[in-house]
């Protein structure tokens, strides 16, 4: 059982606000994007025990951050701009706080399904009753909803899947009698394959068949209720609103007011779902045919639209369409120009898109708030035992602001890409590792699959995201590394000058979406910095880097497995798609190349470079792979390969000859720079791809001008992949290469090539002066005064 006991908060740092008082709850039509809680119909509710919370995940000075809390515990609330050293909590600047909070637990809503308002009225199926879908099953874990019609006492009507795989048909002839059930015989579903399902009702009896064959069948004439419950696919219902969601994909549903005979659903079942069924009495019918959004078209005239709940998936093709079949290399495809692809929504029982939660605490950012990394940082004690967590969020400078001379990119799409635990279990303060799931949470990212094994291809913002935290670790705690937001603080110290004295420069700081939703924002900076382990680029950020240095700009990549996956947002930010293809890379396993078309924008996904933007064309550098994190040989340091360059000599002697190593600590142990994952040039890339795929062309053009300055290696060895992520190794041991290039179509790059840059940088002294080198050349200034 938690308990808890009221406390203070330890003292606040020097120079901050006042203490802001707990707000009162106020209504859901306030948050930021994401849906509305008034929008949800009825649903079963989930309630997970500890402490969760989510905020927005950018805000501008001046704004409000609100926090949307869920707890099963008394706690106390922070909010704190992150600075002074790494791991020092006490160098952390409050901006408000909130004492004694008193618990509310907040439900989530778990699954996704398409729920129609308008139901079907008595005197539509006074003549019969058909129901018809194709179903492709995920899992069996759970008996889940195909298409009904339920009310809160479960009386109606529905087409079922049951946890042994057999199909069921359940009604009830009047409100509040008993529940009549008809299941296929021998016919059970297998998974991942289409099965084109009916069910009629006649004067005969009652019919299911499977693929145009019989398979269950009653002599008993019946006629069941329709009630006043919401049409659901994918989804049952009863007392708490919807219910028993499927795991599995569904094309063309149809229901007809009348009985189907059995020709009329062998021709249904020939026409594999690419075929608009008859319209006599038809009276529901969804294409699906929409491929994006949360609203589906009802084209049987009778205005039974329908809304999705918790997104679904799209662009999975329907029965006709064989997802193997395309080709990852030297295939033109174009979704929307394949007649035989079909439509088709996926759904996950697991699907949480927005977690609705109703407001909790609210607080106005000043309007002279340094741009940067904060926290809402709640504590609670979990049996006895003192707790923390961390709510992240990003500051950014409001437009009437002069720029800063520094624009540092904090990599939050990779962030949300690894939130494989939003609901995990408490955890003490202090650096950690891997805080594991609640039991029954969901669990899915661009790393982890659906509960059913269906790919993850979407992530919603408005969840916890608790791995972006400022203590999370990603190797042991004697490694003491992390890839996320911890990670890249270490370099925004560096900036403030806490790791070097040298170099304090002004930095303004954003995220990933702010870049997608605005490229043009990079306008007017000297130098911008990609940081830490920024994996995941949209197009429209990506090509707003390649503009912003064709106008003459700087920039600096402290990143590794840098624009690596091809995302895209929905148009409030709310939902992240990333379609990743290739299990040996961190695709997604049982992802097929013809699912990898992005709905919101109806381009191909996976790898940037595989989607015409290959980046070794924008900043001179590609991924050569990644490796283990867990002991000091697997990172690695640099060797100098040319040391007359004027990086290391001007206006500081970095004091380096060719040979010589940097981006370690000054004894040679850790922190090392070369550790994770890594980048390098593209005729490294090519040397080691011994075989080229049936259809590919392996590229021999790397841009002029790029010079080595250094390679990485590390004693686990060299890079672990070819130009087309077939398991590969260095000869030479190479696993990253630091560049520095003039671009000829306009702009300069420094880029490192590996993720642990700025772990490297609060220890390493002859980095630094590298790195001030690199600012002096970028025209920027240091600032008189620590901002810190």
């Amino acid at each position: 059982m938690a308990t808890t006991s009221r406390r203070h908060f330890l003292k606040a740092s020097a120079g901050v606000a006042a203490a802001v008082s707990l707000s009162n709850p106020v209504s859901g039509t306030d948050r930021p994007s994401g849906e509305s809680v008034s929008e949800l119909p009825a649903h079963q509710c989930t309630n997970f025990s500890g402490l969760h919370a989510y905020a927005q995940k950018s805000i501008v000075a001046g704004d409000e951050i609100v926090f949307r809390v869920s707890s099963s515990v008394p706690y106390d609330l922070r909010v704190l701009r992150l600075a002074g050293e790494v791991d020092d909590p006490e160098s952390d600047v409050e901006i408000g706080k909130f004492t004694d909070a008193e618990p509310m637990v907040q439900p989530v809503h778990l699954g996704s399904y398409v729920h129609v308002d308008d139901p079907i009225e008595p005197a539509e199926i006074s003549h019969g009753l058909s129901l018809e879908c194709w179903l492709r099953p995920w899992g069996f874990n759970q008996p889940g909803g195909i298409i009904t019609q339920v009310d809160k006492d479960g009386d109606g009507f529905g087409l079922m899947l049951r946890a042994d795989s057999q199909i069921e048909l359940f009604w009830t002839e009047n409100p509040n009698g008993p529940k009549q059930r008809l299941s296929t015989t021998s016919f059970r579903l297998a998974r991942r394959v289409w099965t084109h399902l009916v069910a009629v009702f006649s004067g005969d009896g009652i019919s299911l068949y499977a693929d145009g064959e019989l398979c269950g069948h009653s002599t008993i004439p019946t006629q069941p209720v329709a009630v006043n419950g919401p049409l659901r696919i994918g989804a049952s219902g009863g007392e708490d609103g919807a219910a028993q969601f499927i795991d599995g994909d569904i094309a063309m549903p149809a229901i007809y007011g009348r009985s189907l005979t059995s020709e009329e659903v062998r021709q249904r079942f020939r026409a594999r779902a690419l075929k608009a069924p008859e319209t006599e009495k038809l009276i529901a019918y969804w294409p699906l045919d929409e491929e994006q959004g949360e609203r589906i078209k009802d084209q049987s005239q009778k205005g039974r639209d329908g809304l999705i709940i918790n997104h679904g998936t799209w662009q999975v093709g329907g029965p006709s369409f064989h997802a193997e079949s395309i080709q990852r290399y030297g295939q033109e495809y174009d979704p929307a120009r394949d007649g035989n692809r079909g439509h088709a929504l996926r759904l996950c029982s697991d699907d949480l898109m927005d977690c609705r939660w109703k407001e909790t605490h609210r607080l106005k950012i000043p309007i002279d708030a340094v741009s940067g990394v904060y926290v809402g940082r709640f504590y609670y004690q979990w049996d006895n035992k003192p707790m923390q967590y961390d709510c992240t969020f990003i500051v950014c400078r409001p437009d009437d602001r002069p720029q800063a001379p520094v624009l540092m990119i904090c990599s939050t799409s990779t962030w949300l890409a690894y939130n494989c635990a939003p609901f995990p279990r408490p955890r003490p303060a202090g650096r950690d590792w891997n805080a594991p799931s609640l039991p029954g949470a969901p669990t899915y990212c661009c790393y982890h699959n659906h509960r059913a094994g269906q790919p993850t291809y979407y992530l919603g913002v408005n969840r916890p995201w608790p791995g972006a935290g400022a203590d999370n670790l990603f190797s042991p705690k004697e490694v003491d590394y992390s890839h996320l937001m911890r990670g890249e603080l270490f370099t925004h110290r560096w900036l403030d000058g806490v790791y070097d004295d040298a170099a304090r420069y002004w930095y303004d700081v954003i995220t990933d979406w702010d870049l997608h939703n605005n490229p043009d924002l990079l306008a007017g900076y000297k130098v911008v910095i990609v940081n830490g382990h920024s994996e995941y680029w949209s197009a429209e950020a990506f090509t707003g880097i390649d503009r912003y240095l064709s106008g003459g700009g700087n920039l600096m990549v402290m990143s590794g497995n840098s624009f690596f996956w091809r995302t895209s947002y929905s148009a409030d930010g709310a939902i992240m798609e990333c379609r990743k293809y290739d299990a040996r890379i961190g695709g997604r396993r049982a992802a097929p190349m013809g699912e990898t078309w992005h709905s919101q924008d109806g381009e191909r996904g996976s790898l940037l470079r595989e989607c015409g933007y290959p980046e070794y064309h924008f900043v001179g550098l590609s991924c050569i792979g990644w490796d283990g994190l867990q002991k000091k040989d697997d990172y690695g340091v640099f060797y100098t390969t040319t040391a007359s360059h004027f990086l290391f000599h001007h206006p500081e002697e970095v004091g380096l000859v060719d040979g010589d190593t940097f981006g370690h600590a000054p004894d040679g142990g850790l922190p090392h720079a070369v550790g994770h994952e890594w980048d390098v040039r593209l005729p490294t890339l090519a040397a080691v791809t011994t075989h080229i795929p049936r259809g590919a062309i392996l590229p021999d053009d790397e841009p002029e001008g790029i010079v080595t300055l250094a390679e990485g290696y590390r004693p686990a060895g060299g890079g672990t992949f070819d130009y087309f992520t077939n398991p590969a190794r260095t000869s030479d041991g190479v696993s990253a290469e630091m560049i520095y290039w003039q671009r000829p179509a306009g702009g300069r790059v420094l880029h490192f090539g590996a993720i642990a840059i700025g772990w490297a940088l609060s220890k390493d002294p002859k980095l630094s002066a590298i790195v001030r080198n690199a600012m002096h050349h970028f025209d920027v200034p240091r600032v008189a005064v620590d901002k810190v």
